[in-house]
């Protein structure tokens, strides 16, 4: 059998696998537009505020949910599920197979990866629909700047894995560098009613300037060349320090 064959039928398990985790389809998936319909329903998240730059909270809280999935599945998600196959040996199995290790990352890096993308499309679907949330005027920076976000996430998820031994370690990992990731990506508060400060600041980390660039191609503009460098930066500097410590065992 073929490594292509192989490999594809590793992606159909592993899809499989993912529909079969309630509480990864919830997290992932349900909960980012859950938030979203919550904070809608306040009242006053559904009036012009001129903290928010004259729009509505609800409509800043878009891109935030939009992020929130990315989180969810890159820190919660993928590293519990990879460090769990190595705790268990399935690492170790698979490479007396000819099924290879890298096909398993791969394919968790797609499903979790093509997770975040629907959760996205969920979140735009439910702030339109719900509250009649303009969609991006720019789409195709929209999905450039996800598309980045995306990549910068699964960087920082295979990090997490490649230094947790345990699934209890890689729990505790990406919890500690979970809220960190919500706060900058503006969970608690929407970066554009950051102070300027503290945006800029926040603007240097992966989510944070994932959140701006998002807002910019919502707005109808370009996403800064700058955020999405930022998150590229982040993409490789993480991608490498995974590669670098990652082990099969």
């Amino acid at each position: 059998m073929s490594t292509g064959i192989l490999d594809t039928a590793v992606l159909r398990t592993e899809i499989r696998l993912f529909r079969r985790e309630p509480g990864a389809v919830f997290w992932i998936l349900l909960f980012p537009p859950l938030l979203l319909v919550i904070l809608g329903s306040i009242p006053s998240f559904r009036e012009p505020d001129p903290s928010f730059g004259g729009i509505r909270p609800v409509d800043a809280y878009v891109p935030v949910t939009v992020l929130l999935g990315l989180i969810l599945g890159g820190l919660q998600g993928m590293p519990g599920t990879l460090t769990g196959y190595r705790e268990r040996g399935i690492l170790r199995r698979m490479s007396t197979t000819p099924v290879r290790p890298a096909a398993l990352l791969t394919a968790q890096m797609l499903v979790f990866g093509g997770a975040a993308l629907f959760a996205a499309l969920i979140a735009l679907a439910a702030g339109r629909l719900a509250f009649g949330v303009p969609l991006p005027r720019q789409p195709f920076g929209y999905l450039l700047a996800l598309l980045t976000a995306v990549l910068a996430s699964l960087a920082l998820g295979a990090l997490v894995s490649a230094l947790s031994r345990t699934t209890k370690i890689a729990g505790a990992i990406g919890s500690a560098a979970m809220f960190p990731a919500m706060f900058c990506a503006g969970v608690w508060l929407p970066v554009r009613a950051m102070p300027d400060v503290l945006a800029r600041i926040v603007g240097f980390t992966p989510f944070g300037a994932a959140a701006q660039a998002l807002d910019e191609a919502a707005a109808g503009g370009r996403p800064d060349v700058t955020h999405l460098v930022v998150m590229l930066a982040w993409t490789v500097l993480l991608g490498a320090a995974a590669a670098r410590w990652f082990r099969w065992e």
